[in-house]
């Protein structure tokens, strides 16, 4: 029994030894083959062939010459005069022109509004009143200073020459000198007051606002109504800084770059103002950090030209014309691609 039980433990040790040995071989081999295998593969090669391949294709012509580039930018609409109508008297207002309402045109020197005139011309009486009382001390005193001269003539040689001008009645003359010209500029005051009773109109407007009736009891400096002048309008339009270079400005070039002013959300298909560039203002938006040039558009309401007219604080196209360049050629903006790239038809065949 003893000797059974040690043959077998020695078998069993036998076996795993052989099993451990397949193992082993079965994965040497594997590594072997896939070692084989990666280096003997075959490798692809990258063949280089372009396909030859022709389609149809459109082509313009094209010539070099001097042309002038077109900048496209937005403006806003300003007024170029603009005042808030304000009376300079008070008093209570006993008219009101049928113009004067919102959107009604006036033009320079058309009385607008009138305050009540009785109070001024009171004033105005008794002041020309004390203008003439105190004209008649004066022509008294001067009268008495004839008779004193020919009295201190009688009398030369006694009188000093420290007593001499109270003698002349000289005080007594610069005195009532004096009053009869505060009465004059009395009397001056009194007739601007009563003048400034006609409120008019300091130039060719329409009213964009008034606030001020028949029966209105107004003050010095009460806001009456808000003015703007129609002989010309500002547009306030943003360009690019880079593009600055492109735009003719007076004060260098002499005259201003034209300006094309579309509306295409309010105006009828092709109708359009034109303008002028004025000036560059010296600041940059804020918001856009783009420069600011002020164009200047005449006769804005159309009132002795034909076209549509310009409204205040509208967002409007402008096309300026820029100074010219030489030599160069003009493409569309749809024939340049990505990258500033132009294709081009050179012997028949395109290059880019």
């Amino acid at each position: 029994m003893n000797e059974v039980a040690t043959i077998r433990p020695k078998r069993l040790w036998a076996r795993v030894l052989i099993t451990g040995f397949i193992c082993l071989a079965i994965l040497g081999a594997s590594a072997a083959a896939i070692v084989i295998i990666n280096q003997t593969e075959p490798t692809a090669q990258q063949i280089e062939a372009t396909r030859k391949s022709a389609a149809l294709v459109q082509t313009v012509t094209v010539k070099r010459g001097d042309y002038s580039p077109r900048l496209d930018v937005l403006g806003t609409v300003r007024p170029a005069q603009s005042i808030v109508l304000s009376p300079r008297v008070s008093g209570q207002v006993t008219y009101v022109a049928p113009s004067f309402l919102p959107g009604g045109m006036v033009q320079q020197g058309d009385e607008l509004v009138r305050i009540d005139r009785v109070d001024f011309l009171n004033a105005l009486s008794i002041n020309e009143s004390e203008l003439l009382q105190a004209k008649a001390e004066l022509e008294i005193e001067q009268g008495r200073q004839t008779l004193a001269k020919k009295e201190l003539a009688l009398l030369e040689g006694t009188i000093g020459e420290a007593n001499r001008a109270l003698v002349l009645r000289e005080p007594q003359i610069a005195s009532i000198e004096a009053q009869v010209s505060a009465a004059e500029a009395a009397v001056e005051r009194a007739r601007l007051n009563l003048e400034r009773t006609s409120i008019v109109a300091p130039f060719d407007a329409y009213i964009v606002d008034c606030s001020v009736n028949v029966g209105s009891q107004v003050a010095t400096g009460d806001e009456l109504a808000q003015l703007v002048g129609v002989e010309e309008y500002w547009i306030f339009a943003s360009v690019p800084i880079r593009s600055l270079q492109w735009v003719q400005f007076p004060e260098t070039d002499g005259e201003g770059s034209r300006v094309l002013i579309r509306n295409r959300d309010s105006w009828l298909p092709g109708t359009s103002r034109t303008g002028t560039v004025s000036r560059l203002i010296g600041t940059l938006d804020q918001q856009t950090r783009l420069a600011r040039v002020l164009i200047t558009v005449p006769d804005p309401l159309a009132l002795k030209t034909d076209g549509p007219p310009l409204i205040l604080e509208t967002l409007i196209e402008t096309q300026i014309q820029c100074r010219p360049i030489n030599d160069v050629v003009r493409l569309r903006r749809d024939y340049v691609h990505e990258g500033d790239t132009v294709w081009v038809m050179k012997n028949d065949k395109l290059e880019i």
